[in-house]
């Protein structure tokens, strides 16, 4: 592990700092070389960290050893991959706020390919789901395309257990030594051994409410186009879609019925311009010529 990673492992390890925050670290100093001579009014004035949030920095920074974390990292098989490595995925770089370090568990070779689709939806799918999942999915996957999702309940849980026998990411909402939902433990278990599983955040890190709609931007990034199944209006698969379409990303839906809750968010995406599928090729014809 370079210095560097080293750095930026050290600091996602720290409380009181937000992306924000260390993006404007890096900015001032691209090497991460004055942060351990930083003071609270150094932070307070110059970072516009609170008083409370840049003590508990200076805390945390000064009693964590990075190197005995990224030793027993290691052991754990958990990889850290920094923005700078070549081994950091090039679509997500390209995002507004790509994380400046991820952590690996699985395949990371996976991370280097263009041809990624991210699927999203509801945590209550309908009966007709599954099927309109494995007719749209199976031949993408069949065709070598890693697939992209959140690894919670419903659809996400559905679209890696598809793509189990191909490829597929799972991108967390807490630390890898915290896996949510628990029911997904085995699921998790073995996306870990069989596939590839990620997090921005330190390992040790518990679920948040807040850490899951932060990370939808990553599972957009990570692909060419996010599809979204079925969603309910105002849903979290929603705001997956409006970080892809930030993001210059396509963005798919599949179409419901009227009268179905679980479909108005999709058919809402619709109206807005996302493209209606029927299937597999109609993803496929559309992202031809981006990868």
């Amino acid at each position: 592990m370079d210095k560097m990673t080293m750095k930026l492992l050290h600091l996602t390890h720290c409380r009181g700092l937000g992306r924000k925050t260390i993006r404007e670290f890096i900015r001032i100093d691209p090497q991460l070389q004055s942060v351990e001579g930083y003071t609270v009014k150094d932070l307070t004035n110059h970072f516009r960290l609170t008083k409370p949030h840049a003590e508990s920095f200076l805390s945390d920074f000064h009693s964590f050893n990075p190197r005995n974390a990224a030793e027993y990292y290691e052991k754990r098989k958990i990889v850290p991959i920094a923005i700078h490595e070549t081994s950091y995925p090039p679509l997500l770089k390209k995002i507004y706020d790509p994380p400046y370090l991820l952590y690996a568990r699985g395949n990371i070779k996976w991370l280097q390919d263009a041809k990624a689709l991210s699927v999203v939806g509801t945590r209550h799918p309908s009966a007709e789901a599954e099927k309109v999942m494995k007719h749209l999915l199976l031949p993408l996957i069949e065709s070598g395309w890693v697939i992209v999702s959140g690894m919670a309940l419903g659809v996400d849980g559905m679209a890696h257990r598809l793509a189990i026998q191909g490829r597929t990411i799972a991108v967390l909402g807490s630390g890898l030594f915290y896996p949510y939902p628990r029911s997904h433990l085995g699921l998790f278990r073995d996306l870990c051994n069989h596939q590839l599983v990620l997090s921005e955040y330190s390992p040790c890190s518990r679920p948040e409410r807040w850490r899951f709609p932060e990370r939808n931007r990553i599972i957009s990034g990570l692909a060419r186009g996010t599809l979204v199944v079925e969603a309910r209006e105002k849903s979290g698969s929603l705001i997956t879609a409006d970080q892809a379409l930030e993001q210059g990303r396509e963005v798919f839906a599949v179409p419901g019925s009227i009268l179905q809750a679980s479909s108005a968010g999709t058919n809402g995406l619709i109206q807005q311009g996302a493209k209606l599928v029927m299937k597999a090729e109609d993803i496929m014809e559309e992202l031809s010529g981006v990868y």
